[in-house]
């Protein structure tokens, strides 16, 4: 069953959570911890997320540097399959444009296919670090990566070749922007790309985090009037440090409401952040399950046992 049909098919609103692969040297147990922590709240996936290359200054003798390429989070695909495998809870793999040429891509699709791992998450992903604006290695949009996905299950390789025996085709979800995505002009260019990300297959849509439900249910009602009728399951973060008040919203182009903000300036401690940032989650996690939403997708970086306490107060 993929993920989409686990969703629609879920009595009550169902509960799903993001990780990052650890970094370069270090084990799994990290990842399996975050996963102790958080599956009595049966999640009915586990988003696993994609990282490129950065272009660092490595220094080769004499004083002398040289800028080569490091991926620091290496492994999604074999983090995916470890974590499918120990828990039997569907793995969504993270594949994005950003840093990965079209073969790669071709290359990740294959071993996914080859373990059993047919749910995915299709994203352009960030910009790197040492870039003003985005540039693109293969895709330059999230839309083209789909196509190209697309073309995977009708069993077609990039090169036009076919595969000798058709499996399991991908079953994927995409973003959207309740907020609009930075280098969106308009809500309206948002909705309109939406609407092409589902037009062309994506089959829900999961939202960067926002703060304020009210966005939220806005973007939907928008989106349903633009003829968008897959599950569009709202993203939510506990804030978990005090600096987060304004990271947050310069990183996600988020707003923070002022109720939310004024709370966050009164804390001294990260410690007293945590508490605002539980609350505050809570409050949107009720709501929005009052309001009937399909799933919660919980942004669990830095935040797992906020994230817990949350879902014990909800689930």
């Amino acid at each position: 069953m993929s993920v989409v049909e686990k969703i629609k098919s879920a009595q009550s609103t169902a509960f799903s959570f993001e990780l990052l692969p650890p970094l370069k040297g270090n084990g799994i147990d990290g990842v399996y911890r975050t996963i102790d922590a958080l599956r009595e709240f049966d999640p009915k996936y586990i988003n696993i997320t994609t990282h490129r290359s950065e272009l660092v200054f490595k220094e080769t003798g004499n004083g002398l540097f040289e800028r080569v390429a490091e991926r620091h989070r290496p492994g999604t695909v074999a983090i995916a399959a470890a974590i499918q495998n120990k828990y039997k809870i569907p793995v969504v793999p993270h594949i994005i444009c950003s840093g990965f040429t079209k073969e790669e891509t071709e290359y990740a699709l294959i071993d996914l296919q080859f373990l059993g791992i047919t749910d995915l998450l299709l994203l352009r992903g960030d910009k790197a670090k040492h870039e003003k604006q985005f540039a693109a290695t293969g895709h330059a949009h999230a839309t083209e990566l789909q196509a190209q996905v697309n073309k995977f299950n009708t069993g077609e390789f990039l090169d036009g070749s076919k595969m000798k025996s058709l499996v399991t085709p991908f079953s994927y979800g995409m973003a959207c922007y309740p907020e609009k995505h930075e280098e969106a002009p308009n809500m309206e260019s948002e909705l309109y790309y939406a609407k092409m990300k589902v037009d062309a297959g994506a089959e829900y849509l999961v939202t960067q985090m926002f703060f304020d439900n009210k966005k939220y249910y806005e973007f939907v009602g928008k989106c349903k009037a633009a003829g968008i009728n897959v599950p569009i399951i709202p993203g939510l973060k506990p804030v978990t440090f005090m600096n987060q008040l304004t990271v947050l919203p310069q990183i996600f182009k988020t707003d923070i409401p002022e109720d939310f903000a004024a709370g966050l300036r009164k804390a001294k401690t990260d410690a007293e952040a945590t508490e605002v940032g539980v609350e505050w989650c809570t409050m949107q996690a009720r709501d929005l399950i009052a309001n009937g939403v399909p799933s919660i997708h919980f942004y669990s970086l830095m935040a797992t046992q906020s994230v817990k306490r949350v879902a014990q107060a909800v689930y």
